[in-house]
């Protein structure tokens, strides 16, 4: 609504001063409401009750003249305006204003009165300035009306009623609104301050500036906002520095084999090289580094992907065995040139529900590192069930972990020897792409390792529970 203010205070004054008109109008017509219901009820149940008490002097007949003067006494002693008549023309003789005998008892109420009952009036009378209320009680003789007794009483207005304490309501009404605005600007701004304080943050945040922390230890919803706002800041914070961290490791990893990439071709495009043999070697260095930067760049759309939740899955039945022994199969001729020994031990029934080019992936990435990290002793490979799991076992002799960087291994880019370049050819996301490939298979990935002994990669799978 364009015509509130901005300012979310000068919102809750207005709601506030809103509530407080709408609830002096409420009490102005629930006291009117009052005096209808309570009041003037009151003074009819009043007259109606002493119209009774005089009736039951009556002992049937004509009106008496001892009757006459009992009611004239007990007028002259009461509030109430008393007045006992044969007939109800002549009130307008006995009353000190002009009535209309038509409209004061007409057919029905004549009616009412000669089944005994008691009538009620109610009308504005322009001598006293208020309203009028009076009640009519028959005197019956055997059905036959005798006379009346007419009872009258001028009804307080509301003012009058109030008018005692009304200097008492006013000032306390004024303390208690100079109160209300104290207390209420006070709560207005320690409500509005914290929203004030995220305002200022937030604006911090979009400024790149993701330390910023909120103080707010309330309980209430702007409590649970300021704590998620921390939980966001945080957040974004963590992935800022994955981010630079991440483009960090990018310029890292490609800046060594573009600089041997560009300084061979400069070799060869500057005829530096006079024999073709140092033409070839210099070409297949250029095709190494090249084949370098391939595998780096897809394993890094392969990683981008998996985070993202973009990753295709074509899972199936796999008998998990004869996956794995096909996998391997293609590293039996480098694990015979480097003399290491290689033994595999694998159940044969235990089917997996699983994308087989993914699992594929996940055992030639482990199969990578320990055949590069191994130079003497063997591989073995182990697969075995437990509950509901299918266990994979990779283990190698080679020169192993130490134990601080063993929960690291597994991050991107992430090396134990700072100062080793990738001369072998790995691009340090195989573990990281292996262990996602992993959790999309509701699985699990551990690395446990010792320095000097080996590694050994324990791989969790679900088994597919066939019917």
């Amino acid at each position: 609504m364009r015509f509130l203010p901005n300012s979310l205070a000068k919102k809750m004054w207005l709601t506030v001063t809103a509530a407080i008109l709408i609830t002096i109008l409420y009490s102005y017509f629930l006291s009117y409401l009052f005096y209808e219901k309570i009041y003037v009820k009151n003074v009819e149940k009043s007259l109606f009750d002493e119209g009774q008490r005089l009736a039951m002097e009556y002992q049937g007949g004509p009106l008496t003249e001892e009757l006459k003067e009992k009611i004239d006494w007990y007028n002259s002693k009461s509030e109430t305006e008393i007045f006992i008549v044969s007939n109800p023309r002549e009130l307008s003789a006995c009353l000190p204003f002009d009535i209309d005998y038509q409209s004061l008892i007409g057919q029905e109420e004549r009616e009412e009165l000669l089944q005994g009952n008691a009538v009620q009036k109610l009308g504005y009378e322009e001598r006293f300035g208020r309203k009028i209320m009076g009640v009519i009680i028959p005197l019956l003789d055997e059905n036959r009306l005798q006379g009346i007794i007419y009872l009258y009483l001028p009804l307080a207005k509301i003012s009058e009623i109030t008018k005692d304490f009304a200097y008492v309501w006013f000032i306390a009404a004024l303390i208690f609104t100079v109160v209300s605005i104290l207390l209420g600007t006070m709560l207005i701004k320690k409500l509005t301050k914290p929203l004030l304080d995220m305002k200022d943050a937030a604006e911090h945040v979009s400024q790149g500036q993701y330390d910023v922390q909120l103080n707010i230890n309330s309980l209430d919803e702007i409590g649970q906002l300021a704590h998620a706002f921390n939980h966001m800041s945080s957040s974004i914070q963590k992935e800022d520095e994955r981010r630079r961290e991440f483009l960090a490791n990018v310029s890292h990893e490609l800046r060594t084999p573009i600089s041997y990439v560009k300084g061979y071709s400069d070799a060869l495009m500057s005829d530096m090289v006079h024999t073709d043999e140092e033409k070839q070697r210099y070409l297949k260095l250029i095709h190494r580094e090249a084949g370098r930067m391939d595998r780096l760049v897809g394993d890094l759309l392969d990683l981008s992907k998996l985070e993202s939740d973009e990753y295709p899955m074509e899972k199936m039945p796999l008998p998990l065995a004869q996956l794995i022994e096909d996998s391997i199969e293609k590293y039996k001729p480098i694990i015979c040139e480097k003399k290491l020994k290689l033994h595999y031990d694998l159940d044969p029934e235990i089917i997996i529900n699983g994308d087989e080019g993914r699992i594929e992936q996940v055992i030639q990435n482990i199969m990578d590192n320990s055949i590069r990290y191994t130079e003497n002793g063997g591989i073995s490979i182990r697969l075995y069930q437990e509950k509901d799991k299918g266990i994979i076992d990779i283990e190698d002799t080679g020169i192993g972990i130490p134990e601080e960087h063993v929960n690291k291994i597994k991050q991107r880019f992430y090396r134990v020897n700072k100062g080793r370049s990738r001369d072998d050819g790995g691009t340090g996301l195989g573990l990281a792409i292996a262990e996602k490939l992993i959790k999309l298979h509701q699985g699990n990935l551990i690395i446990s390792s010792k320095v000097d002994q080996g590694t050994v990669i324990r791989i969790f799978l679900p088994i597919l529970e066939m019917d």
